[in-house]
């Protein structure tokens, strides 16, 4: 394989590891007969009741329309220490504003038809694997914000599986042996907490799960390929999603015929011609066994580069095609649970072009989409706003028509500050929190509500290799910070403004912005990265 390939890999995996209506009818005589199944499987016999005659999982994907994820947020991974309890600490542990149903009612009104709802929940149970009832409640709580409005709803597995090492979930043979009965069991406790809810309430199985060598782009492709070890992390798949499937069904009630969702090994999507295995993870995904049919929808992500945008259209197209032939043949439809492009700032016109194309391309093969939380991000959801207008824009249009009207508010409908508490020595505000390159920007300006103490505040600069990194002081309430190529190099990977005392500290932070090349300046808001706490402070 080419250096170039596994870099692309590498960039790939460190991208996500850090950095988607029927009227219920319960009829007594129309309990489908269970499928024969290997009985080395769970039994997926259904329990004694009645069962809802729900829309099928084709009908559920057509009628969800164009979806959003609440990215960020539920499925934060903030790691051990911390109280899993503390609901609204987790909510808000990467830079969110606390969830609301108003933000909701927003998505709705924009044209979005389902939200997908991300959720980790291995921080948040006890020693037996049960789920703290202050985290359930409060995803519950935001399930209901969903549902309220007519959307769709997905919740999941989320950050339990992946790359990080405190996965618990991995696709490995013996992990998921070891892991099965606490697998199970939390299923049980989701299922049964939603058991009476309708149709527009999907279960999402796991979201990205890896193998023990935290393989993305197929099973076994870290360390060299393994063909034995690749068809066990194949298998181990299968097996969580049986288990997940026999699960929820075992719960009763609406659980009977809800729609659920399985994902692919790693979410693969298949895309791309540089290694024989991309397609493996389709070919390789089973049907669960079910105990009703045609309630069961396969689920992809897709980050394809959109620096070239006729080699976008060539692997989108081969990309849905491919889900046809592996999946949908399969006897299920397919929704991409997340998507977006790993293009480091690529200009408006090609995301909103590449927007267009791919929300097209989905409903000429019938399958749901689900963009990757970007459209309203931050301070932005707690107006809320659109922090991304013009990219919410492109996707509804693209899927309602151009004569589509969307209502889309942006925060410069707003007047507002931002009260920043530092909470420890340190830590970290983020006037730019993602990557820039210096051909486009030279520097960051802001105003402060007063003139900090000297030594009291620095921006922090993170150049584009590990230890490449700025420090600038000042002692102004109004500041300017030009970018030194010299020790950052061609790229800015992130902004701060830094603490540097042990103190809790409380400063007003009232406007940023990035200072273009060009001298105009372009507005950003700011969010924690570590250690500290952002209120927005709206003016009157």
């Amino acid at each position: 394989m080419s250096t170039d390939l596994l870099t692309m890999n590498t960039f790939i995996g460190n991208m996500k590891s850090l950095l988607a209506a029927s009227i219920v009818i319960f009829c007594t005589a129309c309990k489908p007969e269970a499928k024969p199944v290997d009985p080395s499987e769970p039994d997926p016999s259904l329990p004694e009741g009645e069962v809802p005659v729900f829309e099928s999982s084709y009908e559920a994907v057509k009628n969800m329309g164009v979806g959003w994820n609440l990215g960020n947020t539920f499925d934060t991974n903030l790691g051990e220490g911390y109280d899993g309890t503390d609901w609204e600490f987790w909510e808000t542990g990467w830079g969110q504003a606390v969830t609301t149903q108003a933000l909701m009612k927003m998505m709705k009104n924009a044209g979005f038809g389902a939200i997908r709802v991300p959720v980790t929940w291995g921080w948040h149970t006890d020693a037996s694997g049960k789920v703290y009832d202050e985290w359930m409640n409060r995803v519950n709580e935001v399930v209901d914000y969903v549902l309220n409005t007519g959307m769709y709803c997905i919740i999941n597995v989320h950050h339990d599986t992946g790359a990080d090492d405190n996965a618990w979930l991995r696709a490995d043979p013996e992990v998921y042996k070891a892991q099965k009965e606490r697998y199970e069991y939390l299923w049980k406790q989701i299922a049964e907490r939603f058991r009476d809810y309708d149709h527009k309430l999907l279960f999402e199985s796991y979201n990205e799960m890896l193998d023990s060598r935290s393989s993305w782009c197929f099973a076994s492709f870290n360390d060299g390929y393994d063909a034995a070890y690749a068809s066990a992390a194949y298998e181990a798949i299968n097996n969580y999603a049986q288990s997940f499937v026999t699960t929820v069904r075992s719960t009763g009630g609406n659980n009977l015929a809800r729609n659920l969702v399985v994902n692919t090994y790693g979410a693969c999507n298949g895309a791309g011609d540089w290694n024989p295995h991309l397609q493996d993870p389709l070919k390789e995904m089973k049907m669960p066994e079910d105990v009703v049919e045609d309630h069961i929808i396969f689920q992809v992500h897709a980050y394809p580069l959109i620096d070239d945008m006729a080699a976008m259209r060539r692997e989108v197209d081969n990309m849905y095609a491919d889900l046809d032939r592996y999946l949908v043949s399969k006897g299920g439809p397919v929704i991409i649970g997340e998507w977006g492009t790993f293009s480091e700032n690529p200009p408006l016109a090609s995301r909103l072009e590449f927007a267009g194309y791919f929300i097209n391309k989905a409903k000429e093969h019938e399958m749901g989409t689900f963009y990757w939380m970007g459209l309203s991000d931050g301070v932005a959801r707690a107006f809320p706003a659109f922090s991304d207008p013009e990219m919410a824009e492109a996707i509804v249009k693209a899927y309602h028509g151009d004569s589509f009207v969307p209502d889309i508010p942006v925060t410069d409908d707003y007047s507002y500050s931002y009260k920043v508490t530092y909470r420890q020595q340190w830590s970290e505000l983020n006037l730019c929190g993602h990557t820039i390159s210096l051909d486009d920007y030279s520097g960051v300006s802001f105003e402060l509500d007063k003139t900090p103490a000297s030594g009291v505040l620095s921006v922090k600069v993170y150049g584009e290799t590990d230890g490449a990194e700025q420090y600038t002081g000042f002692s102004n309430s109004q500041a300017k910070v030009m970018f030194d190529r010299s020790i950052l190099g061609p790229k800015v990977k992130r902004v701060t403004l830094q603490y540097c005392h042990t103190q809790p500290y409380t400063i007003t932070v009232r406007k940023a912005f990035l200072i273009r090349n060009d001298g105009t300046l372009e507005k950003v808001d700011v969010s924690p990265f570590w250690g500290c706490d952002v209120e927005l402070v709206m003016i009157q």
